[in-house]
């Protein structure tokens, strides 16, 4: 069984966010969270959150244990975009944008993935 979890409105560009989203997709999901507590940067911190998040959805779901989580799919995605202006050169404005990001993970057991290769 899959369990799902998701942030929405993370204020981190997804630019910024994919990346760290490429290095622990397909990884275990207890080395993703360690991986993540070890990396040392503000916009690891929301993707800790939701894949911790994920895994205590299976936890308290089906009783699975955390070792035994694979991250079958992660997805950061393009969220609205908050426009600002701030004074540019010669009396014009520049606009600024704000990136926010949504994140959603997917979890399954080992089991479900060898199942699945054959």
């Amino acid at each position: 069984m899959n369990f799902v979890a998701k942030a929405r409105y993370v204020r981190i560009s997804p630019y910024k966010l994919r990346p760290i989203a490429d290095v622990v997709r397909g990884k275990s999901a207890l080395y993703a969270i360690n991986w993540l507590s070890t990396y040392k940067t503000k916009r690891a911190e929301p993707m800790k959150k939701v894949i911790a998040s994920a895994v205590a959805n299976a936890t308290s779901l089906e009783n699975h244990a955390s070792a035994d989580l694979v991250i079958k799919e992660i997805r950061v995605d393009q969220g609205p975009i908050y426009r600002y202006s701030k004074p540019g050169t010669r009396g014009s404005a520049s606009i600024q944008r704000k990136r926010f990001s949504h994140i959603s993970v997917v979890i399954e057991t080992r089991l479900e993935r060898k199942a699945q290769r054959g």
